[in-house]
């Protein structure tokens, strides 16, 4: 039974709230506007960089990671209070969108337009895995327990080995990760500074 938390749980309803908005209205119409397009393109509006990440491409899409955010985040909620990880998840899926767009428009790479809460999920992730490295969790399959600082690392192989589309965009999950690791490590390095 998960402990949901007040932020998470306005989250969640907030990507539920877009997921409806794009599948009952015009979906085309609605998702067009708020996923994140390429630089280049001249679809590409600077607002995308927040919007992109409470958009979704089908059910089992949001569904896998809102139960990311479900299992994961409350606890770090409980631990940071709300503010801080509100920051913490904005900034991660900025920051993944920006890695995203950024390389992709350095790499001239021509990728479609991305949407989804994968690179706050995965900031998410990296931060449980750094604030609670062994602290112990049961995976869904295979059956087994695994230290949560191994768990991000499982994730994002299963992540790239499962995908048989070639459509996950695999630099937002890093990028969010990344932008987890720097900012947990500014984090640690300012409560050295001032004695945590």
């Amino acid at each position: 039974m998960f402990r949901i938390t007040p932020l998470v749980r306005n989250l969640i309803v907030i990507n539920i709230a877009v997921f409806l908005a794009q599948n009952l209205l015009a979906s085309a119409y609605v998702t067009e506007y708020i996923e994140l397009w390429p630089i280049s393109l001249p679809y590409f509006k600077p607002y995308q960089f927040f919007t992109y990440m409470f958009a979704h491409g089908g059910f089992m899409h949001i569904f896998f990671n809102m139960l990311a955010l479900a299992s994961f985040a409350p606890i770090l909620e409980t631990y940071w209070g709300d503010k801080k990880l509100l920051f913490f998840y904005l900034a991660t899926g900025i920051g993944a969108g920006v890695i995203y767009a950024g390389l992709n428009f350095l790499l001239h790479n021509e990728a479609g337009p991305m949407l989804g809460a994968s690179g706050a999920i995965y900031g998410i992730l990296m931060a449980f895995g750094m604030v609670f490295p062994n602290l112990e969790i049961m995976l869904l399959f295979p059956p087994i327990p695994i230290k949560a600082k191994y768990m991000v690392f499982v994730m994002g192989f299963m992540t790239y080995a499962l995908d048989g589309s070639g459509r996950v965009a695999h630099l937002a999950h890093f990028g969010g990760a990344l932008v987890a690791f720097l900012i947990i490590s500014y984090w640690r390095s300012q409560g050295k500074k001032s004695g945590w």
